[in-house]
Parts: C-alpha cells; sequence; structure tokens
C-alpha cells in the first residue's frame, strides 16, 4: 500500500513540475530508472505523449501495419506504410504530408514497393527503402519529381548460402553513402554494399558464447538430442541507426538481458562503453516475475539522438531506454495500454529535434514524446559535458537534483565535473553519493596524492628531527654507560 502511494505521488509530482504544455496532462506510464543495487527507482516523466498522428488525420487513409520510420537531414519524416506499400513524407512539424511515394519510373514501366519495411535518407538527401517482398533496396531522389537512382538486389557471394533470399528489413546509410541492411532470417551479421550496390560482407557478427558444459553435452548426447537442443547460430539484429561520425548503432536480441545495443566502428567492432552496472539489456524489472509481459527486453529498434545519447524501444512492455556515451541509464519511461500516449505493438523510433517519435503498427499511429523539464535537463548535462564544458553541466545537474535528489547519475555527472576541475574533495563527495566505485577511487588517490605532496615537507622535517633526537638521545645514553663503567672500574 505504501509503495503504491508512492508510486502515485511521484506520478504527481512530475505531473505538476515537468509537464511542459497544456494538452500533456495525463502520462499514462511510470518513469524510472535503477539505482546502484539495481532497484527500481520511480522519477518524474523526463517525456510526456504529445499528439497521436494517424493517415486518416493526415488526409491519405488508414496506415497499415507501418514498420520503418527515418528522419531526414532536412527534417522531414519518413514512414514505411507496409500494408498500404507506400511511404510516406510528413512536414518536420508533423502537421501535414509533402507527398506520397507509392510508384516511381523504373526505365520505361511504372514500378511499385511491395511491403516495404525500412526507410533511410542519406546527408545528400537520397532516399533508400526496403522494398521487402520485392527483395530489393530501391533508391531514389527524395525531392520532387521522384527518380530512381539504382536498385539493389540479388547480392553474390561466396559468403552467402546457396539459395539465399535477400528480404531487406531494416537500414542505415552513412556519410560515405555505405548501406547497411539487416536481412530477413539473416545471422551472420548486418549486410554492407558500397555507394555501386555491391555487397562487399557482413558487419558486427554477434557469435553465441557456449559453456564448456554445453560443449560437453553436445558431444555424448545422440543425434536426436542434438536435433532437439538449441541451434547456435549468431545473434539476430533488430534495428540499425547511424551517427555523424559513421558509427552504427544496431540493436539485438539478447536472451541475457545484458547488452541488446553495439556501436560499431568502421572495422565491425563494438566499441560501445557500459555503464557502472555494465547493463545495456533495457528491463531489470519484471524479467523472472509471473506478469505475462515477464522476461528481458526485446529491443526493437535504436535511435541516435546525439551528443552521445541514444534511445532503445522495448516491444515486450512499450519501454524506451535512454543511455549516454559511457553506458550510463539516463531514465525510462513508456508503456503498454489502450489509453492516449501507450503502445500496442511499438516497432521503430526515431530523434526529431528535441522530440522522440514511434510508430505502433497496431494503433497504425505515428506517436510523439516531448520532453519535460527534468529530461530537458538530463539531455542538456550529458551534452555540456560530452562537450567539454564541465561548469554548465554542474549548474545543469544541480537543477536535476532540486526536482529529483535521488538521481545518482546526477550525483555522478557532478562528481566528475569537480574531478576535472581538481577538486578532489567535492569529487568524493558527490561520486559516493551516486555510488560511482570507478570514479571515487580515482578521486581517493588524487586526493590521497595530494595530501602526501602537500604534507611531504613537514613529513620529511619531522623524521629529520626525530632522527637527530634520536641520534642524540643515543650519544647520551653512550656517554652515560661509559661514564658509569669508568666509574666502577676506579673504584
Amino acid at each position: 500500500m505504501l509503495k503504491t502511494w508512492k508510486r502515485f505521488i511521484v506520478i504527481c509530482i512530475a505531473l505538476f513540475i515537468c509537464a511542459p504544455t497544456a494538452h500533456a496532462t495525463i502520462v499514462p506510464y511510470d518513469s524510472y530508472s535503477y539505482d546502484y543495487w539495481e532497484n527500481v527507482v520511480f522519477t518524474p516523466a523526463p517525456y510526456v505523449p504529445g499528439d497521436s498522428i494517424s493517415g486518416v488525420a493526415l488526409g491519405i487513409g488508414p496506415f497499415s501495419s507501418p514498420q520503418g520510420l527515418a528522419v531526414g537531414p532536412d527534417g522531414l519524416v519518413y514512414i514505411a506504410d507496409t500494408g498500404n506499400h507506400r511511404i510516406v513524407v510528413l512536414r518536420n512539424d508533423l502537421t501535414g504530408v509533402v507527398r506520397v511515394i507509392d510508384s516511381f519510373q523504373n526505365g520505361d514501366r511504372e514500378d511499385r514497393f511491395h511491403s516495404p519495411n525500412g526507410v533511410a535518407v542519406s546527408n545528400s538527401n537520397q532516399l533508400y527503402v526496403a522494398d521487402t517482398e520485392n527483395m530489393r533496396i530501391v533508391v531514389l531522389e527524395a525531392g520532387e519529381p521522384v527518380e530512381l537512382v539504382k536498385i539493389i538486389s540479388d547480392p553474390q557471394s561466396e559468403m552467402l548460402d546457396a539459395g539465399f533470399v535477400f528480404k531487406p528489413l531494416k537500414l542505415a546509410v552513412d556519410y560515405a553513402d555505405r548501406v547497411y541492411a539487416i536481412a530477413r532470417g539473416m545471422f551472420q551479421g548486418i549486410m554492407v554494399f558500397v555507394p555501386e550496390g555491391d555487397f562487399t560482407g557482413f558487419f558486427g557478427t554477434i557469435a553465441v558464447q557456449i559453456t564448456p558444459w554445453e560443449i560437453l553435452w553436445r558431444a555424448i548426447s545422440t543425434r536426436e538430442e542434438r536435433s532437439r537442443q538449441q541451434l547456435f547460430i549468431p545473434t539476430e539484429f533488430t534495428g540499425i541507426d547511424v551517427d555523424p561520425d559513421g558509427f552504427i548503432y544496431a540493436s539485438n536480441i539478447d536472451p541475457q538481458a545484458t547488452q541488446a545495443v553495439r556501436r560499431l566502428n568502421p572495422k565491425g567492432e563494438d566499441v560501445i562503453r557500459t555503464g557502472e552496472n555494465e547493463n545495456l539489456g533495457g528491463d531489470l524489472w519484471n524479467i523472472y516475475s509471473d506478469s505475462p509481459y515477464s522476461g528481458p527486453s526485446y529491443i526493437i529498434d535504436v535511435t541516435y539522438q546525439g551528443k552521445g545519447i541514444y534511445s532503445l524501444l522495448d516491444s515486450r512492455r512499450g519501454r524506451i531506454f535512454t543511455y549516454d556515451h559511457e553506458g550510463n541509464l539516463l531514465y525510462v519511461f513508456g508503456g503498454l495500454g489502450a489509453q492516449a500516449g501507450a503502445f500496442r505493438q511499438p516497432v521503430a523510433i526515431a530523434a526529431l529535434d528535441d522530440r522522440l517519435i514511434a510508430l505502433d503498427a497496431n494503433r497504425n499511429e505515428l506517436i510523439t514524446f516531448q520532453p519535460t523539464r527534468y529530461g530537458a535537463l538530463i539531455n542538456e548535462a550529458i551534452g555540456l559535458r560530452y562537450d567539454g564544458d564541465e561548469a554548465l553541466a554542474v549548474e545543469k545537474w544541480q537543477e536535476v537534483l532540486l526536482l529529483n535528489e535521488n538521481l545518482e547519475i546526477a550525483n555522478v555527472g557532478i562528481g566528475k565535473a569537480y574531478l576535472t576541475s581538481g577538486d578532489n574533495v567535492n569529487a568524493m563527495k558527490y561520486l559516493a553519493l551516486g555510488k560511482n566505485r570507478t570514479y571515487y577511487s580515482i578521486a581517493f588517490k588524487r586526493h590521497r596524492n595530494e595530501l602526501l605532496r602537500s604534507n611531504m615537507p613537514y613529513a620529511l622535517t619531522g623524521v629529520t628531527l626525530l632522527a637527530g633526537a634520536w641520534f642524540a638521545v643515543s650519544k647520551i645514553q653512550k656517554r652515560g654507560k661509559t661514564n658509569t663503567e669508568g666509574g666502577l672500574m676506579g673504584d
């Protein structure tokens, strides 16, 4: 009962303090984070639902199981309206339709999409469509008129299995116009295509680790028993995005709930950083409960917001998890439900200016989320630290603590800023509040070294005086002993 009242009070505070607009008066989900001990800590809402945008409201008829979402360099929003076999382009304020692309001229004939699942836009404003059931990637000039640039299909390589059918699902395009595609049934990794359209290999393959016990069991089991065992195939990728530096963020299925996202460098190596608790798997809550929605998060998509901040979309419980460039969990919000602003079947997420937008394939809507003051302050503080402006970051973190005094990441942020400025005493204070052992140890060692350096002259003087006193006392004692012995011999 007490826990329910605490949750109610937190939600009321979040609505009163953090709601940025009058229409966002009801938040249909809890917002929370995890403390050092991995306990749930409820927080003010970092984001609240904005508008729910349907095809009917836009005047183009209802969406049908939309699956893909992207934001172009000019801010236009692209939706892969899968069931309607079309791409819908919205204005950056989401108030109207720029164009609907359901056909294009391919040579001397009119060509059409068939169940497009993914969409991406390059820096040069070319539109890449994962035309899934047509087994190809279609590249178009995104402006008016729509013109075909090229078609990528039927990849050929000795690395591909015989009879492989290319059905692209999700796409990303980097600054060099290299194409990264997640394909249906492809467990070897992300497929990479050079700008000319040739397949060059796989990227970021996640090998499944087999335990010694599993190796022994497979060695002694019969063929029938082995056929019933789990297939040790690489993990499947589910979503993909690219940052301005060309690093690929890719979400993946993780049954262990420890790492459901990777940051892949140009070599395909995972260089993502983990926070103090080393967990990038989404939810730690309800994983082992008896709830119908129990189990590890099913991370279906990822979006890079900027300044090292990225968000993951969990389709199992409809939650959005946001992390900083050091792998620290910043906040969690969202949920499943019938209310406005809740999900039924979330499938894709993207960042649009300071907002987050997500597709719901069951509601057939685009749902927007706008930051509250609480969420905006966290994002600003992380961005300032990312840019090296520690002093202003401390000011933002102090404001965050006024809204949520128990937020460990805020105390850690202040502690790191003091550590950078050389104020190790205050760094230790705030890092202890944030329960960050790694940086606290650094601050402690630096403070200890400072004490040693500042007190070294006094220590050396003291040691010298003590040594001199000991030497003088020894000489006096020795002389007294000699005189005593001389007197005795004279007697």
